[in-house]
């Protein structure tokens, strides 16, 4: 098993993909495969009353999965600054939109919106695997 970035070079090893498919599964019993890895993105929210994306506190390695259990994707962002890591089924109330050089989506409970911020290679190749369960 490898993840491959857009130039077709591998960014993890199979043993790196099987180290980071047992910590996903420490959060998620029920993921069992790991379909596209972004090795650095950052979160951002959008503040309403000051009409500003804010960065958070989480970045790291994002990783898109299917899972064996419902929702059956989902994507998780393994955060370097702290032990709280973000995580996201991904599902039809789940909306995507693609802005260079963010991948902008919004949640199904409209909690907020959220900005991921990582390199244009990873993003054009990683937004599809976020939207295949939309087809």
């Amino acid at each position: 098993m490898t993840a491959t970035s857009a130039g077709g070079s591998t960014c993890l090893t199979t043993k790196g993909l099987d180290i980071s498919l047992a910590a996903l599964r420490r959060q998620d019993p029920y993921i069992n495969n790991i379909v596209d890895v972004a090795s650095q993105v950052a979160l951002y929210t959008f503040n309403n009353r000051t009409n500003e994306w804010e960065k958070t506190e989480v970045e790291g390695t994002l990783f898109v999965y299917t899972r064996l259990a419902s929702p059956r994707h989902g994507f998780t962002i393994m955060n370097r600054l702290s032990m709280e890591n973000l995580t996201e089924p991904i599902t039809k109330e789940l909306d995507f939109q693609l802005q260079d050089p963010f991948l902008l989506y919004r949640n199904a409970r409209c909690k907020y919106q959220t900005s991921i911020e990582y390199q244009y290679a990873e993003l054009s190749r990683v937004k599809p695997s976020c939207g295949f369960v939309f087809c």
